[in-house]
Order: C-alpha cells, then structure tokens, then sequence
C-alpha cells in the first residue's frame, strides 16, 4: 500500500516526459506532484487507485 511522500508510477506519463510522481496528500483526494516540472495534480482516491501501476520507492519513516 502507498504512504505519503512515496514515489509511484502511473500508467500514463506526464506530458513533460517524465513518469515518476510524489505524494504529498492523502485524504478522500489524492494529490501527486511530477518529480520532472513540479506539476501539481488531485485526484480522488477511487481514480488515484485506478491510474497508478507501482510504486517506485517507499518513503522513510522518522520514527
């Protein structure tokens, strides 16, 4: 299951080319930044679940 500050891959890649986004708030939505231009997007969670493929890399956890 994803966290917030993980890095996903969706299935389709950002129109700057680069297909590697950051979470950086959960809730009802979602909202993922682009690591390539800094692009902001929210997407609610159903659709979130839906359009992403993996998850990149796992946040670290400060305890």
């Amino acid at each position: 299951m994803y966290a917030l500050h993980d890095i996903v891959e969706m299935k389709k890649p950002h129109p700057c080319g680069v297909n590697r986004w950051e979470i950086i708030r959960m809730g009802m939505d979602i909202k993922i930044k682009c690591t390539g231009c800094g692009r902001l997007i929210m997407l609610p969670r159903r659709e979130f679940d839906k359009k992403m493929k993996k998850i990149l890399e796992k946040a670290e956890e400060n305890n």
